[in-house]
């Protein structure tokens, strides 16, 4: 029977991340009722991100063995570049694994130098990781096709065993750098049209600006909040919503930052819902209370009746529902509440529903085929290559505007920031500017 000491480094790797995930399901089901909810929070968090980082160093240890541990029998060991790169890998895995961590210990009214080289070294690590495994994929099957006694002529060695880390390498650094590149754009205006079913003729051209996933935090800042507010403010709005993700910190933590949020003024309002890292940040009940100070309505499973500027009899319900992740999180008096949210809806007006997660859209469609529209975000678009394939997959609407049925629309944001990597590659944060038709 083989011991846990004989085990490949991986492999111990991977037995840590089980033992790590089988703690967070304690907290989940054992300790959630047995420590103070703020502390329970706090350790799920740290649970998670632990988690994450032990699954890490599964790919850690792939990338150490392919860009420095291949070199050690060659003659590039002896060369003077060697220790240099051996400490630069070095150093970039550190950074990429510190990052989750920022979230705990790093957050302030701006973005942290080292905040964001972490999270751009990880960003970087998730290209890194996919250019050497397909590459990797692509030198096995060459093997397996041409037959391993199959030598390449005029290609040394040392060259060959150098190929795959400089290519992966030089990919990562060219993409690292576009992603960079787009995530430091202001954000697209996306002007979106979109017929609403029993929406009152004197409502026709009201504009709607949506915003989604800000994620107020390690990376994202003030200026950057200011930025968009200023944008916000220039396409002059008739309703602004704000549909989740607005920040991964507590109040305390980052309140300085929030501040451009009190210039946002929409004459029909500004709301509110949560999204999955409201929930993370356990302070969902201060958020709501700082909101409400800037004249900003959280929509916690309710809804308001929009009422035509020329015509007050005319009016539709724009209904908020609670993110979906706050049932998981077993979050005291918040989840995803779809009958409360639309109590009072009546039937013969049009009913916009903000809900965070494209998921929770399906299946509020499903429980309510009259709802005229939904906006979510929460997709990011992928945010960034290679991830994009995997949250196209993981979620029923990933991008843009969705029909449904004979008369119902579904409106996904990419996001008008970022989650932590300050990167986009495959996708572009945006501020949808959406003007409501009347059919």
């Amino acid at each position: 029977m083989i011991s846990f000491k004989q085990l490949p480094l991986e492999a111990k790797a991977a037995v840590a991340a089980g033992v790590v995930f089988f703690s967070m399901m304690i907290s989940r089901t054992y300790l959630v009722e047995r420590l103070e909810l703020r502390t329970w929070r706090w350790l799920l968090r740290l649970q998670m991100m632990l988690f994450v980082n032990v699954l890490m160093m599964i790919g850690s240890l792939h990338i150490w063995r392919s860009t420095v541990a291949i070199f050690y029998r060659s003659s590039a060991a002896n060369s003077f570049c060697f220790r240099p790169w051996k400490i630069i890998v070095l150093t970039f895995l550190v950074l990429a694994h510190s990052s989750f961590f920022t979230l705990l210990f790093l957050v302030a009214e701006e973005p942290y130098i080292f905040s964001l080289a972490a999270y751009t070294c990880l960003g970087a690590y998730i290209i890194l990781i996919f250019f050497l495994f397909t590459l990797g994929s692509v030198e096995q099957a060459y093997k397996f096709l041409a037959g391993r006694g199959v030598k390449t002529i005029g290609v040394s060695k040392s060259s060959k065993l150098a190929m795959k880390p400089v290519l992966a390498v030089m990919a990562t650094v060219a993409l690292t750098t576009v992603g960079l590149l787009n995530a430091s754009q202001p954000p697209a205006i996306n002007l979106v049209e979109i017929p609403v079913h029993k929406l009152p003729s004197s409502m026709d051209s009201l504009k709607v600006v949506l915003l989604s996933d800000i994620h107020l935090g390690p990376t994202v800042g003030k200026t950057k909040l200011a930025m968009i507010v200023k944008m916000v403010k220039a396409l002059k709005p008739d309703i602004t919503v704000i549909v989740g993700d607005l920040t991964d910190s507590e109040v305390t933590a980052i309140r300085p930052a929030v501040e451009p949020l009190g210039e946002l003024s929409s004459p029909l309002g500004t709301y509110f819902v949560t999204g999955n890292h409201e929930y993370y940040t356990s302070d969902v009940s201060n958020w709501f209370e700082l909101l409400k100070s800037f004249n900003i309505r959280p929509l916690h499973n309710e809804n308001v009746k929009i009422r035509s500027p020329s015509k007050s009899d005319d009016w539709f319900c724009l209904a908020g529902v609670d993110d979906i992740e706050a049932d998981v999180l077993h979050y005291s008096g918040h989840g995803m509440d779809l009958k409360k949210a639309l109590s009072d809806c009546s039937a013969d007006r049009a009913i916009v529903l903000l809900a965070h997660q494209p998921i929770a859209a399906k299946w509020a469609l499903q429980d309510r085929p009259d709802i005229n529209l939904v906006l979510s975000g929460h997709t990011h678009g992928g945010q960034m290559f290679p991830l994009n394939a995997g949250a196209y997959l993981m979620n029923p609407f990933f991008v843009g505007l969705y029909k449904v049925g004979q008369s119902t629309f579904v409106y996904v944001s990419p996001g008008t920031m970022y989650f932590g990597v300050p990167m986009r590659l495959g996708s572009r944060a945006e501020i949808t500017e959406i003007i409501l038709r009347s059919s």
